[in-house]
């Protein structure tokens, strides 16, 4: 990759798990009525065809990593286990309320914190009773987030029996000074071990998540780590960037010195020696940071255009209603986003008063759900057209401006009304739809809120 191009392009930016990212909701004019009524039009509009999906956060962990960016809560008390599932299934029985019928569930799945940091026993109480009160869909898919050092055969089995078919292990590096300057000391036996136990049980789609830009790490690092991914062949790889935003997370991206950390040259050069080992045995790049087998749905998705890009990351088919349950969750209703509160204790006292936990959100406008289409249609399928009057926007020829210069640096094309990412330009598809990101342009910040694009 060209340096000069990296050095250019390589500021901060969001990830585009939505459109408008979260710093650019407009908490003014949210409120939990307006984000009810939004869902229930959603929920009327698809639930008897395609279903929804419902994202489930389970926050603990008993050790901190500090890569990590997601909410969380460290304890090795699980007595927790329980009240926290009985929160959560209170939450749900208020979104059942709302919704006023049986919901179709078409995909569920579990994320944190550490889902495996509960007992087996206690996720099938927790999965058997939120689909006690939902119908299934013929193509359902539910998958779930495990720990390689503590997801156990029974775990992989009771929630095989319960439906799961997916499960995706943290793997990050394999080089021992990196695992101890993250947390996160995991033997290549045990991600051996749990990624075997789950293939013998029967799920049919294993991935990995590999983290490049972490401390102390080199190219030779990220070659060892995916010559032994190769060994065990996942059936879908996470392949990304560490976001460095300890400024928004706190002390826990601080276990080790911004001077420990490879530079932004040095970052690119690991993702296209990584890219290029994980093509050369087999995978396909998906979308931006991932990649799949040939006979992973995700990649059949992909090639027929049904992909799709939410808060749990690329999925092979979309719903227009995500529910997020659990403390920090993320519901997204097509026409608008809310995000549960984030402490605990304030969860739990929101749901015993019988109210939905949201604290914030985003109803979108006409012009935000234009400019979410195209995002979307960039970040999965690399091109996006506005060829259809419903997907111009007031705006269209100062983006058009905007990307001329990234047409100029060869990473985009234009034919007719119609933008094409090219093979050059995938490492920068951020920084695309950046010029797409109006609210962006608008009013760009004052202060860093995302992590480097390259």
């Amino acid at each position: 990759m060209c340096q000069k191009l990296v050095n250019k392009y390589n500021v901060a930016g969001p990830r585009y798990t939505s459109y408008p990212t979260v710093p650019y909701w407009n908490a003014d004019s949210f409120s939990l009525i307006g984000w009810e009524n939004v869902l229930k039009q959603s929920f009327d509009e698809s639930n008897k065809n395609e279903g929804i999906s419902l994202y489930v956060h389970l926050p603990f962990c008993e050790s901190l990593c500090t890569f990590c960016g997601c909410h969380k809560r460290i304890t090795k008390r699980h007595e927790v286990e329980l009240p926290y599932i009985n929160a959560v299934l209170k939450e749900w029985s208020l979104y059942l309320k709302l919704l006023g019928e049986k919901p179709k569930i078409k995909e569920l799945h579990l994320g944190g914190g550490t889902p495996t940091f509960f007992s087996p026993e206690n996720l099938k109480y927790l999965i058997s009773e939120l689909l006690k009160v939902s119908e299934l869909a013929k193509d359902y898919e539910f998958s779930f987030e495990g720990h390689p050092n503590n997801t156990t055969v029974e775990h992989l089995q009771v929630l095989y029996d319960l439906g799961f078919r997916r499960v995706s292990f943290g793997v990050q590096d394999y080089n021992l000074r990196i695992q101890k300057a993250i947390n996160r000391v995991q033997p290549f036996e045990n991600v051996k071990s749990a990624t075997d136990l789950a293939r013998q049980i029967g799920y049919t789609s294993v991935g990995h998540d590999i983290i490049f830009g972490l401390p102390f790490q080199t190219e030779a690092d990220v070659i060892e780590t995916i010559r032994k991914t190769e060994a065990l062949m996942p059936d879908r790889i996470a392949f990304y960037s560490y976001a460095h935003v300890p400024w928004i997370k706190g002390n826990g991206q601080r276990g080790f010195k911004d001077d420990d950390l490879p530079s932004a040259e040095s970052k690119r050069q690991q993702y296209e020696t990584g890219k290029y080992l994980l093509e050369k045995v087999g995978y396909a790049e998906i979308g931006m940071d991932h990649f799949a087998l040939k006979n992973d749905n995700l990649y059949q998705a992909m090639r027929n255009e049904s992909m799709h890009r939410n808060f749990m990351g690329y999925t092979a088919s979309k719903t227009q209603a995500m529910i997020g349950l659990g403390v920090s969750s993320i519901s997204d209703s097509w026409y608008g986003f809310a995000q549960n509160v984030k402490s605990i204790e304030d969860y739990y006292d929101l749901v015993n008063q019988n109210i939905i936990p949201v604290y914030r959100g985003h109803i979108l406008s006409e012009e935000d759900l234009k400019i979410r289409r195209h995002i979307l249609n960039l970040m999965c399928h690399f091109k996006t057209s506005w060829i259809r009057p419903e997907m111009t926007f007031d705006e269209l020829p100062e983006v058009l401006i905007k990307l001329k210069e990234l047409e100029q640096d060869g990473l985009i094309t234009f034919e007719r009304k119609q933008l094409t990412v090219t093979e050059k330009g995938r490492p920068f598809i951020r920084n695309i739809c950046m010029a797409f990101d109006l609210l962006l342009q608008r009013k760009k910040p004052d202060t860093q809120l995302f992590s480097m694009t390259i």
